[in-house]
């Protein structure tokens, strides 16, 4: 069962929001509450708001348990934008936008005695998949070494190096 609840036209940029989000995507919910608890930052208080009405919701309304509960999807969308303007030197105006977010997030229930899915692990060392299937290793770059001879051929080594750049030297 999927619990889904949203926030809108919050007054923080996405950009600073997508801060906090990262921290607790696909975490367990009691997880993600004590991250968020701890965390300081200004979009903390109104994701965690989000999550406890998202909680609430699914405690409620579809009788779920809020131990089981992990955070499925969460994303972020910019929404609209207040424009402002500032006054600059010579009688000029510079635009300000106020940016605002768009929050949802998704709540999944996990089944008891299965873990969270992760991302497929990278193949082996051994270039076979744990599904069996056969992955195609990219050359490795190799930058070509210069010769000794060569190196030194064209370049005739004059008694001192100058260590300073002035005429007088």
């Amino acid at each position: 069962m999927l619990v889904k609840s949203e926030l809108k036209y919050l007054r923080i940029a996405p950009r600073k929001t997508r801060l906090v989000i990262a921290l607790i995507k696909g975490k367990k919910v009691e997880e993600a509450q004590t991250i968020l608890k701890f965390t300081i930052k200004r979009g903390v208080n109104p994701i965690l708001k989000l999550l406890n009405t998202a909680i609430a919701d699914a405690k409620n309304n579809f009788q779920l348990d809020p131990s089981n509960l992990y955070i499925s999807k969460i994303n972020i969308d910019g929404g609209p934008m207040y424009k402002r303007w500032r006054a600059r030197s010579r009688g000029m105006a510079a635009p300000i936008q106020k940016r605002t977010s768009h929050i949802t997030i998704v709540l999944g229930e996990l089944k008891p005695g299965k873990k969270i899915e992760k991302a497929p692990a990278v193949a082996e060392s051994s270039g076979v998949a744990k599904e069996g299937k056969k992955v195609v290793e990219k050359p490795k770059f190799e930058r070509p070494k210069p010769s000794s001879a060569k190196a030194t051929a064209g370049k005739e080594v004059r008694g001192l190096k100058k260590f300073f750049r002035r005429k007088s030297i």
